[in-house]
């Protein structure tokens, strides 16, 4: 869902919105975009360590757990790149049902599901016997026209 980069910036901004611990973020991350995707802890606790490391959160020990906090250093590093964060909220409520323009509700979780759905069973295909010439030239005027259709839509 969010390439490195972009989960760095959310998961300082929750950590900026209040201290917090890793399993907490992943959680609170999953709950952001309606329960469709949640971190790992591979993704977040390496990623808690990298901002420790570069000075964007301190770590306190509460028992076993880390607390990470923001730091001054952190917070500007926040407000510079204040543009790009705020994209990837809008980006993390509109997975989460969140409103169109116009204040209806945006469907987004059925396109979704339709286009993982799509993608399954061309990788499950292509990993198998894989596709002959003429299938994929079929798919590929399929997937064109589904395209074109979408952004007339659009």
């Amino acid at each position: 869902m969010f390439d490195a980069g972009a989960l760095r910036y959310i998961v300082l901004q929750l950590i900026a919105d209040q201290p917090r611990h890793g399993y907490e973020i992943i959680k609170e991350i999953e709950d952001r975009v309606g329960g469709d995707y949640a971190p790992s802890p591979g993704a977040i606790y390496p990623l808690l360590s990298l901002l420790e490391d570069i000075g964007h959160v301190v770590v306190t020990l509460e028992g076993n757990k880390k607390l990470h906090t923001i730091t001054p250093a952190g917070r500007a590093f926040l407000k510079e790149n204040r543009a790009f964060v705020d994209a990837i909220s809008a980006r993390m409520a509109m997975l989460s049902g969140g409103r169109d323009k116009r204040g209806e509700g945006f469907a987004y979780h059925g396109i979704r599901s339709r286009m993982h759905e799509i993608k399954a069973v061309l990788m499950a295909r292509s990993r198998g016997d894989g596709l002959s010439d003429k299938q994929s030239r079929q798919i590929e005027a399929i997937l064109e026209r589904a395209a074109e259709e979408i952004r007339k839509i659009l």
